[in-house]
């Protein structure tokens, strides 16, 4: 079962949150879904086994303007420790591993960069890189909707609300690996899809803003072993991105898979969880010290 609750937070909003731990809590890694643009934050249903299997719980908010989350206007991809962290502390969760993907995956890396006390360990899937990463040609292979969805991003609110409004579309160019995904056990995606863009495009215009600005932190300074998977087949946030972050990240694996698109990397989710047990495990007996 998973619980729903909203949350007061500072300045008025109100950040919607889910948990599957009511219940069966006890002994369960809590790992944080991060979910990708434009989605709602509901846990990752397709996973469901896996998790129980390997004794984890999810634990998830949607992103301040998607579902039932508040608008933040001009929040920056580091905002997100802090909404994990208030989520954390409602429930009584000291320590805790994150996932994400996609745009997930930018805020994901967030929490392992700012809370180096608390997470155990990342999973980026098919992740974006700062926006104007030294030495990556951040747009280079990248479909061609979704490069000018960006670029209107980087020329700034009014810029990127005209183009929302302009009807334009986006075309993501899955690929036939793609498509098998979203036709199997990740037909689960057009479930949070929907609900995210109801009341209109806030949080993608708040998301895209924010993965072009400065994101409030450095990835070279992050405690937290992280794993970076992409595949190489994905047009919609290139592999060249996760290649730039496994270089910097201090502590990072990177698991390219060839074949794979943006969605289809989703199938090796639950070798990730593995993953993520077995170093939060790790990382727990080798307590670390916070950077100064």
């Amino acid at each position: 079962m998973v619980k729903e609750f909203d949350l007061a937070m500072s300045g008025g909003r109100t950040l919607h949150a889910y948990d599957m731990g009511p219940g069966g809590a006890a002994g369960r890694l809590a790992v944080f879904w991060h979910h990708g643009t434009p989605n709602i934050g509901a846990p990752p249903e397709p996973l469901f086994e896996a998790a129980d299997r390997l004794g984890i719980r999810w634990v998830s908010h949607d992103r301040p303007g998607y579902g039932g989350s508040s608008p933040h206007r001009g929040r920056d991809v580091a905002s997100a420790a802090a909404d994990v962290s208030s989520v954390a502390d409602a429930l009584g969760i000291d320590q805790f591993a994150v996932m994400g993907h996609s745009g997930g995956s930018t805020h994901a890396l967030a929490c392992g960069a700012l809370l180096p006390e608390r997470v155990l360990g990342v999973v980026s899937m098919a992740g974006l890189a700062p926006f104007g990463a030294e030495g990556l040609d951040w747009f280079a292979g990248m479909v061609a909707s979704g490069v000018a969805s960006l670029r209107a991003a980087a020329e700034g609110r009014a810029a990127k609300e005209r183009f929302e409004a302009s009807g334009a579309e986006y075309d993501p160019e899955f690929t036939p690996a793609d498509l098998a995904a979203l036709s199997g056990e990740w037909s689960w995606l057009a479930g949070v899809v929907g609900p995210a863009v109801e009341a209109g495009p806030g949080g993608l215009i708040d998301d895209d803003l924010a993965y072009v600005a400065p994101w409030g932190f450095d990835p070279a300074t992050a405690v937290a072993p992280a794993l970076f998977m992409h595949g190489g087949r994905d047009r919609v946030v290139p592999s060249s991105h996760s290649e730039w972050l496994a270089r910097r990240w201090p502590s990072a694996e990177l698991r390219l898979s060839p074949l794979d698109g943006h969605i289809s990397v989703l199938n090796s989710a639950t070798a990730a969880m593995d993953w993520l047990q077995e170093h939060a495990e790790l990382t727990v007996r080798r307590p670390r010290s916070r950077h100064a």
